[in-house]
């Protein structure tokens, strides 16, 4: 069996539920919120609507050296201004399973992201995991992290 990671990321937006809302269940924001030399296309059509269980979107990135990679996901569940989950259904990953939860708290929206994955391509998998794929996805949350604190204006 592949080996399974986790990565789970914490922040506190200086907003309102509805506006977080609004802003992470359209997927048409994930490029304001992507690193640039990423070059994140959405391919599928634009909604300007809010995710909904059995929506597919479809993206090219590119990772590694702008070889483009296209990737596919399914949103499997929504809880209006509670949670949402995109799963893989075509791409770069063996397993890729996203939570997206959004809390009231004092001062705003604590929101949680929490991601399991693995690596496909058995031992070549695990050493390009270990080279850049696991700093590579640390480096693009943290990039998340500084970009929606710009965007939300972030409390001390």
């Amino acid at each position: 069996m592949a080996k399974i990671y986790r990565l789970q990321y914490e922040q506190v937006l200086n907003t309102s539920m509805e506006e977080a809302w609004t802003f992470f269940s359209r997927a048409e924001n994930l490029e304001k919120i992507t690193p640039a030399y990423m070059r994140f296309d959405v391919t599928s059509p634009a909604t300007n609507k809010p995710v909904y269980a059995g929506q597919v979107i479809t993206y090219i990135i590119r990772p590694v050296l702008s070889i483009p990679v296209r990737w596919m996901t399914e949103i499997t569940h929504v809880v209006e201004g509670k949670y949402f989950i995109d799963e893989q259904r075509d791409g770069p990953y063996r397993l890729w399973h996203h939570q997206h939860h959004f809390e009231e708290v004092p001062g705003g929206v604590k929101m949680t992201d929490i991601v399991h994955y693995s690596m496909p391509l058995g031992i070549l998998g695990k050493l390009a995991h270990a080279l850049f794929v696991q700093r590579q996805l640390r480096d693009i949350f943290r990039f998340r992290k500084e970009a929606v604190e710009r965007l939300f204006e972030k409390r001390s």
